[in-house]
């Protein structure tokens, strides 16, 4: 297991959390609470914070970590709209 995070500038965190959460709850495990989402997805394991920024942090297999990181903040940025540009540098 690998992990990978990023640092996401959006105008509310706690939103995108929540959205995200409600989103994939339907079909895995969610955990949500004031300022943390938790989802246990399929590829690994997505933990998200709500701050000054979003900050979201991948647990998961090395060999799937780039798709993996790509589903995240695909469905983020869908989560935040058009209206919203959201920028991930994951590390």
């Amino acid at each position: 297991m690998i992990k990978s995070n990023a640092q996401v500038q959006t105008q509310d965190a706690q939103r995108l959390i929540n959205r995200l959460c409600r989103h994939w709850g339907h079909k895995y495990p969610v955990k949500l609470e004031e300022g943390f989402g938790e989802i246990e997805l399929p590829r690994g394991m997505c933990r998200m914070y709500a701050g000054d920024v979003l900050t979201v942090e991948l647990e998961g297999e090395g060999d799937q970590m780039p798709r993996f990181q790509e589903v995240v903040a695909e469905h983020l940025q869908r989560m935040a709209g058009k209206d919203e540009e959201l920028a991930f540098e994951w590390r």
